[in-house]
């Protein structure tokens, strides 16, 4: 099971972020005020963006758990884009931008340089979209996974290509609505059967860690991240973050989506590391999951498309079993 542990919250309000009221022990890396702060204020996301939120608690436990000592190097993408608009940067720890594809390639040179330099102490973590992880940097990245080079990499994956006007990616769901996709004729949205499992990928090239987060679990995902950090050798980080522009939801609905997407099974959460997985507490119908979308308003508007959802509840189901999210204490 995963290193993160249940904990009651007694805080409420907008400054209830990480219990500061808990004991430094049960505190997460977010509540505590001496935190690197690594992608800080002044950066251009949207409202309610789940990336910068998901690149932030990543960032910040790794550099807690290396002791401040760590690069990243960032694929072109959504995150580069808002966070370092010429000539300006939101970054507060070393960081290199690199090609839509190459960032694997390149976050392995940083660590075989480091290798050669003798700098054990200084760790690598790189990053990028679905679209540069899944698609453009598949290969660059299957041969950082093959090598075993030290490096976490970690796909902030919010389904599409939304930097570049809300195009289908390899990770983009079935059904789902985007500019390349369009909600019309018989199968509407994107197509079933199409698209890949980068974490199935992962742990087939057999490394030493494989895991899937949301930026609704907080402490599962830092709790993962310090595990991953632990560790030497090629490791893989899933963290999936809801975009409210492209999955046209709220903005203050990024972190509720992102639970309902793990307790539907449509997203599912669990680490690769000794056989073992993270349940499913609180199961939830698709239709819960999927209803606050608009890329998936053409489902129920204006009839309901009931074949279309059990075809994507046969999905979540297929999920759960596959990866054994179930157990007799989930609540349905």
């Amino acid at each position: 099971m995963s290193d993160a542990r249940q904990v009651k919250f007694y805080q409420v309000g907008s400054f209830a972020a990480g219990n500061r009221l808990l004991g430094p022990e049960l505190q997460s890396d977010q509540a505590d005020p001496d935190r690197s702060n690594a992608l800080t204020s002044g950066h251009r996301a949207c409202q309610g963006c789940g990336e910068a939120l998901g690149a932030r608690y990543v960032l910040d436990a790794a550099q807690r758990a290396a002791g401040g000592k760590v690069i990243a190097v960032n694929a072109t993408g959504c995150l580069e884009v808002f966070s370092t608009p010429y000539p300006e940067t939101s970054w507060q720890l070393p960081w290199l931008h690199s090609l839509f594809g190459n960032a694997p390639a390149v976050a392995a040179g940083v660590a075989a340089a480091l290798r050669v330099k003798g700098r054990k102490d200084v760790r690598v973590v790189g990053q990028g979209g679905d679209g540069g992880t899944v698609d453009i940097g598949l290969g660059c990245l299957s041969g950082m996974f093959e090598r075993g080079d030290d490096v976490l990499y970690v796909c902030y994956d919010n389904e599409a290509y939304m930097n570049t006007g809300v195009q289908r990616s390899g990770a983009t769901p079935p059904a789902a609505r985007t500019a390349t996709t369009q909600a019309v004729g018989e199968e509407p949205g994107a197509p079933f059967g199409q698209g890949k499992s980068l974490p199935l990928i992962a742990m087939a090239h057999e490394i030493p860690y494989v895991a899937t987060a949301t930026v609704a679990g907080l402490r599962d995902l830092e709790a993962k991240v310090h595990r991953a950090m632990g560790m030497r050798g090629a490791r893989y980080l899933h963290v999936l973050v809801p975009c409210p522009l492209g999955w046209g939801t709220a903005s203050c609905d990024t972190v509720r989506i992102a639970r309902l997407a793990e307790q539907s099974g449509l997203f599912p959460v669990f680490e690769a590391v000794d056989g073992e997985v993270t349940r499913i507490r609180r199961r939830v119908p698709v239709e819960e999951y999927l209803r606050p979308q608009k890329r998936y308003a053409h489902l129920f508007e204006p009839e309901v498309r009931t074949d279309v959802l059990a075809r994507i509840q046969r999905a979540a189901d297929r999920t759960i079993a596959r990866f054994g999210l179930l157990t007799e204490e989930t609540v349905p």
